[in-house]
């Protein structure tokens, strides 16, 4: 059976079937299509350009040596197991708290709207009311309305400032978790790399220890820029994180030949030129964030730490289940000594930058389900939820 909206609405109790449920319409552009379209594509692109850009970043650090490009590939191994342990918990709590925030705060001020239209009770003159009125009192007439209305003209607020406590608590836990992970990665960068099978006396050694000391100075910006992504998405905005992405992405690719090549700064001057283009993406969205949120509503009767860690934890262990493989492997790999080192690098980059592409169904999957079940719109939520799924089985392999 069809819904009015165009989507099917007869789901069985079993949830294998939601995989086969309208499978015709997986491609569908109706109004669920052209939403999850529209989140989607600008977070797919998203995704994907910081792995193109590490991989024009490796490519760059590659004609220095194999010794400086496998020195660097255990680097960024080391930081991203670090940073996904926090950030894939952190993005995805963000986006559905904030989605369910922002839904339930649109319902509410819908109905105060109502409301208050209803109490102001402003009459206008209708055609038909005018029709009655004989056509030479109908000048006059307008006159006293046009001036009537000049009088007690109602001016339009400025637009508030949305309050979502999620976003608060969420820029302060990535904020915190950034702080916490450059401390800690600076000062353990030695035993970490020696536990990642970089020897004290291998050449991989000491370039690998200074790119991942300076790459750690960019660890807030990051953990603040993906909090940010997080809070867009919830809003169901794709695109400005993937305006700052570009940006901050074309900064990297332009600084690296400069740092490296003319300042001749080597591994140096790729970490350098990848932690300012961090925070230049950090400062584009708390600016843009700033303009649609109050995000200094820092009240601790609204955070909602708890709630955020509750949940966090629940994720924990699946992420780390997903980022032991790619850090098992960048270990064996550097025990095998920097040519083999490098050419995992290689490979790394190119497979992320593909693989990305399919989650952006899940961005948008998670922003419209929290949204709709805010909303308790069951229906939609099912339906959406076969779209994402069998869209995403389309486009993997």
């Amino acid at each position: 059976m069809m819904s009015e909206d165009g989507y099917n609405t007869d789901f069985p109790r079993n949830p294998l079937y939601i995989f086969f449920s309208d499978f015709r319409s997986v491609l569908k552009f109706d109004e669920l299509g052209l939403e999850i379209a529209r989140i989607a594509l600008p977070a797919a692109l998203a995704l994907t350009a910081d792995p193109i850009a590490s991989l024009v970043d490796t490519a760059f650090i590659g004609q220095i040596g194999p010794v400086e490009l496998a020195a660097v590939g255990v680097s960024i191994a080391l930081f991203n197991q670090v940073s996904r342990i926090a950030i894939f918990p952190l993005v995805s709590i963000t986006t559905s708290f904030v989605a369910e925030e922002d839904a339930c705060s649109s319902q509410q001020d819908t109905v105060r709207d109502h409301k208050e239209c209803i109490e102001i009770g402003i009459n206008n003159p209708t055609e038909e009311t005018i029709e009655l009125i004989p056509e030479k009192h109908k000048d006059s007439l307008s006159d006293e309305f046009k001036t009537s209305s000049s009088i007690f003209s109602i001016s339009k607020p400025p637009a508030k400032k949305r309050n979502i406590p999620s976003a608060s608590s969420a820029l302060i836990i990535g904020g915190v978790l950034g702080l916490f992970q450059a401390v800690f990665l600076i000062s353990a960068a030695k035993p970490l790399l020696s536990f990642m099978g970089v020897k004290h006396d291998s050449p991989m050694m000491r370039p690998s220890q200074r790119y991942l000391s300076l790459r750690s100075l960019g660890a807030p910006a990051v953990l603040l820029s993906l909090a940010a992504q997080g809070v867009f998405r919830g809003f169901k905005d794709t695109t400005t994180p993937l305006f700052a992405t570009v940006i901050g992405d074309v900064t990297n690719i332009i600084l690296d030949p400069i740092f490296i090549f003319v300042f001749r700064l080597g591994v140096t001057g790729a970490a350098t030129a990848h932690v300012i283009s961090q925070y230049l993406m950090c400062g584009i969205l708390l600016w843009k964030l700033m303009g649609q949120v109050d995000i200094f509503n820092m009240s601790t009767k609204h955070l909602q730490f708890c709630r955020f860690m509750k949940n966090g934890f629940l994720l924990l262990m699946r992420v780390i289940a997903v980022t032991f493989c790619v850090t098992l492997s960048a270990s064996l790999a550097a025990r095998e000594g920097s040519t083999s080192m490098a050419a995992f690098q290689v490979c790394l980059q190119v497979w992320l930058a593909t693989s990305l592409l399919a989650d952006g169904y899940a961005v948008a999957g998670q922003a419209i389900l929290a949204s709709a079940f805010a909303k308790k719109d069951y229906k939609r939520a099912a339906a959406t939820a076969s779209r994402v799924l069998q869209g995403h089985n389309q486009l993997m392999p």
